[in-house]
């Protein structure tokens, strides 16, 4: 049987009709055109085995990032298991919305509840002038977020903390993409992410405002006087979240966000 056969049987059920190849080529470091030359040739037992065995995890939902070790992200690499949420496209627009509106030198910066560490890496990456602060609430994921910032050679403080309350000092730029689906919408959730990736990372209370509403009550005093605060939100929250913002920060400016399918995304305090 040659590989492109193969691949064509073990594809077939999948969602994604390249998942298979991009866990493969990611866990051998095979290039683009190594695969397709590989396509062409004669596959052993041995490499139908390891095929079948992959086809099956991906069957079963698993995400290809968890099986890979890995995600992308801004330009750059995040290692990433079931201890962290797989960084999203919808976040690197965040990352972007903040850079394009902060462009001057040295900062201060926070990020709530970093999970892999992809926002604060990627700011500090950027900005290697900008003196980044990461908190989480879970030990896994701050352990992991450190090993994502010595991989890409950043510079950043990390603090165990539920939002801000182990936190002292005043920002510049405080940053969260907190867990914000409610319960309710658990149904609009993918199953692999309900399968494998972290509750604690995806779901909140009080229909899914819990977070934001911690982060309004304490960023008031850890904010600098023109500190700016940027989250990402769910496609629904848009005017519950400004309204938020607005009651505890009433002489400032609230934004709504749209991402690239028109959808509110991010809400911004200037």
């Amino acid at each position: 049987m040659l590989w492109i056969e193969a691949v064509k049987d073990l594809s077939a059920d999948l969602e994604e009709p390249f998942e298979l190849e991009f866990v493969y080529r990611g866990l051998t470091n095979l290039s683009k055109l190594a695969w397709l030359n590989l396509m062409r040739e004669e596959i052993s037992e041995k490499e139908i085995i390891f095929l079948t065995e992959l086809s099956k995890r991906l069957a079963a939902h698993e995400p290809p990032q968890y099986i890979v070790g890995w995600a992308e992200f801004c330009g750059l690499r995040f290692k990433v298991d079931e201890r962290v949420l797989i960084p999203r496209p919808e976040t690197e627009e965040l990352v972007q919305l903040i850079l394009t509106e902060n462009s001057m030198g040295h900062l201060r910066v926070l990020d709530i509840g970093t999970g892999s560490g992809a926002i604060a890496v990627s700011l500090a990456k950027a900005h290697p002038d900008w003196e980044i602060t990461a908190t989480d609430i879970s030990d896994g994921a701050l352990e992991l977020a450190q090993e994502n910032a010595v991989k890409n050679g950043v510079n950043l403080d990390f603090v165990k903390s539920d939002v801000l309350d182990n936190i002292d000092e005043k920002f510049d730029i405080i940053v969260s993409n907190p867990p914000y689906i409610a319960r309710a919408d658990e149904n609009e959730v993918d199953r692999s992410v309900k399968k494998f990736e972290p509750d604690n990372a995806l779901f909140a209370e009080h229909d899914g405002l819990a977070i934001y509403e911690k982060i309004a009550h304490q960023a008031p005093a850890h904010l600098t006087e023109s500190g700016k605060l940027y989250c990402e939100i769910g496609y629904k929250q848009g005017k519950a979240v400004k309204k938020l913002f607005e009651e505890n920060f009433s002489d400032r400016t609230v934004k709504i966000h749209k991402d690239i399918f028109d959808k509110d995304r991010m809400v911004s305090l200037t």
